[in-house]
Order: structure tokens, then sequence, then C-alpha cells
């Protein structure tokens, strides 16, 4: 078991060295071509814009790479020092099994939200507010965290109780794998469809868009893509940033369009039509379900590899757990699961990567041209300060859309000419 833990702490360290060290890449190339203005940027930013843009994503790789380290930091203390106590302190309150494994969870939880505190508070109220972008107010964030607190605790603890039960019910213990899985991905479905219209409104004001002619256009688009919804809506994004977002959300009859407030003023018609015909394109082409089934694929892989491991004490002998319980060995788990599916963020964002360009070239296809939906995605890059052309190896593993300079020339020529 000795050499079973030092191979994981080699394994460990090699792996989140990687990830460091491609931030670091990603930081020098940014440092050494950010300021360059590709040609697809050519008159819509001036020189200044970018070099503003390129001290923003410095900026934001710098804090990536410090809090990154930070938190690995927390978990190689907690696992390789506090862990045993920690799991001793739990089971020694004379509460029911459930109870143990739901508290267990949740204060780590609660542990870690605190710990990020600090980085959370500089991001928001340091980093972003200095390149223009975050408007929150303490008091906002405070209430933020107040219902995030009481949500988490609902709707996760709810959750972590459901699945601590079947791992203990004497009908389910021997099969847990398969009730255990059915509870995660229900729980999934309702974070992707259900909880946006559910719970997004506790935290912003979602009011009917009032542009009628745009609100025409929009439902004019929308029947040539194929897709429904029960109405268009704008958020009050502005309250905590000036970044600006469309999406769709809901399921069934009850999905609908959001606009950020400030995307309408930032965009004429026919571009904010073409950023929503791209929403459409996940919509019509089923990618968020195509996503959720890939997602429970692997949850269900992963449940089935937890029930073989975690039927034995392996993980605890190798941490030295004096009293190894279905939770301590499950947080164990993932740890060493970490390091084992350190390819997974490369495939997952590949696949992602492709649902974009198949989006951008339904655009073209109901638009009849990509120009629209290029000026768009260069004034929104503009406008964000975004990454245009970060590090290639780095984005492949850290990039769920292709790089703007990319889809930009694509929609200009190459699907347009398809």
């Amino acid at each position: 078991m000795e050499y079973a833990f030092w191979i994981i702490i080699i394994l460990y360290a090699l792996n989140q060295g990687a990830d460091l060290i491609l931030e670091l890449i990603n930081y020098r190339h940014l440092s050494k071509y950010g300021a360059d203005i590709p040609p697809e940027f050519e008159g819509a930013i001036d020189a200044d814009q970018f070099v503003r843009s390129r001290d923003y994503n410095m900026a934001q790789s710098r804090f990536n790479f410090l809090s990154r380290l930070y938190n690995q930091i927390i978990i190689l203390i907690f696992v390789f020092a506090l862990i045993n106590s920690y799991n001793e302190w739990i089971l020694s309150w004379k509460i029911d099994e459930v109870l143990h494994g739901v508290a267990f969870f949740l204060l780590l939880i609660y542990a870690k939200a605190i710990l990020n505190f600090p980085f959370n508070l500089y991001r928001l109220f340091v980093l972003d507010r200095r390149f223009g972008f975050s408007t929150i107010t303490f008091k906002v964030w405070i209430s933020d965290q107040i219902k995030s607190f009481i949500l988490t605790t609902i709707i996760i603890g709810g959750a972590l109780a459901g699945m601590v039960w079947l791992v203990n019910f004497e009908y389910t213990r021997n099969i847990w794998w398969l009730p255990v899985w059915c509870v995660f991905f229900l729980v999934t479905v309702f974070v992707v469809y259900i909880s946006p219209n559910l719970i997004q409104p506790l935290f912003n004001k979602f009011v009917p868009l009032s542009d009628r002619d745009l609100n025409h256009h929009i439902k004019l688009l929308l029947d040539k893509c194929g897709v429904r919804v029960s109405g268009v809506y704008t958020m009050d994004a502005s309250r905590r940033t000036l970044i600006s977002q469309a999406y769709f959300t809901g399921l069934g009859n009850r999905r609908r369009i959001v606009i950020y407030d400030t995307l309408v003023s930032k965009l004429n018609q026919d571009e904010l039509l073409a950023v929503l015909a791209h929403e459409a394109a996940h919509a019509a082409r089923k990618h968020v379900a195509k996503n959720l089934l890939v997602l429970g694929a692997l949850s269900l892989l992963g449940t089935i590899v937890s029930f073989i491991v975690l039927r034995h004490d392996w993980l605890g002998q190798i941490f030295g757990l004096e009293h190894p319980t279905f939770y301590s060995q499950l947080v164990l788990l993932s740890f060493v699961s970490s390091i084992l599916c350190c390819g997974l963020p490369l495939i997952l964002n590949a696949l992602s990567r492709h649902f974009e360009r198949e989006a951008d070239r339904f655009v073209v296809k109901i638009m009849g041209n990509g120009e629209a939906l290029a000026d768009a995605l260069v004034k929104l890059s503009v406008e964000n300060l975004s990454s245009v052309n970060p590090q290639r190896i780095y984005a492949l593993f850290n990039s769920s859309h292709p790089a703007a300079v990319s889809r930009v020339r694509k929609l200009r020529h190459y699907y347009t000419s398809k």
C-alpha cells in the first residue's frame, strides 16, 4: 500500500503541475502576441483597446494560476493531513448514519466556499472592477451568498441524504450504483433544465422583451429555426456585470430565451438575431440533451467504478484512515479520479467546440451568410475583452468554444462558401 500511496502523490503532482504549466504557457503567449490585432478584427478595435484586452487576460491568467495553486494546496492538506481526524470528528456525532454522510459533505462544501471568499472578492471587487466589468455591490454579493447557502443546503443536502440512504438501505446496498446514479442524473436534469426558471429569478429580475418589433423578428427567426419558446425575456445582468450574453433555458413548453440587458444596447438588430440564431441552433440540434447523455454515460461509468472500489477498504488503507467510512473513501476516490480522468476535459471541450461550430454553420444556413454573427462576435469580443486567440495547447484543455479569430474567419469565408 505504501507504493500505491507514493504513486498517487507523484501522478497527482505531475497532473496538477501540467495544468499550472499550461497556464504559464498561455500567459507567455498573451504577453508576446496578445496585443497583435488579427486581420479579422482590424477596423473594429484600436491598438489601445486591444492592449487593454491583453492586460485583462494576462491579469486573469495570473489570478487563475494563483487560485488553482491555492486550491490544490488546500486539497493536499485536507487529503494528506486532515481527512482522518475530520472523519473521526464526524463519526463522534451521535446522529443517524445518513446525517453523518450529509454533514461530512456539506461541511466540506461550506469550508471550500469560505476559504475561496478572498479570491472571489478580489475577482469581483478588484480585478473585474478595474477593467470595468463588475457592477455588483457588497450588499448584493452578501445576499447572493446567503441565498446560495440556503439553496445548497436544501438541494445538495437532499440529494446527498437520498444517496447515502440508498447506499445503506438493506434492499439497495448491494446494487446501490443504479439508484444512486438515478438520483444523480435526476438532479443533473433539474439543474440543467428546470432550476434556471425556478432558482435564477431569486437572483435576477426577468421581464418580457419590451421592443415589439424586435420581439416580432425574434419569433419569425425561431419559426425559421424550428424552435418554440414560451417567451423572450431580458435579465437585469447589469446589477452584477457589464458582460453580455444570451441563452435558452427551460424544458418543453416552458423553454424561453433570456437576453442580458447589457446585450441589447451593444448589438444592432441583425447582429442580435444572429446571436439568438446561434443559441437556437443549440436547441434545434439538441446539443444540451446530447451533452446530458454524455454526462449521464460518464456518471454511470463513474458510479459503477465507485461501487466496485468502495466495496473494499483499499483507499482507507492507502491513506491510513482509522475507521474507513463510505463518504470518507468517496472523497479519496474523487481525489484519485481527478488523476485518472485528467484527459477528460480534452474530450469534453472538443465535443463542446464541435457543437459551437455546428451552431455557427446553422446560423449561416438560416440567415444566408455569417456576416452578422461574425460582426457580433467581433463586437462582443472587444466589449468583453475576450482572449480572441489563446495558445493552442492551452485552448485544447481549457476552451469550450473555438477561438474567436477562427470562428469569425470561417463565418465570413468558409461556411458561407459551402
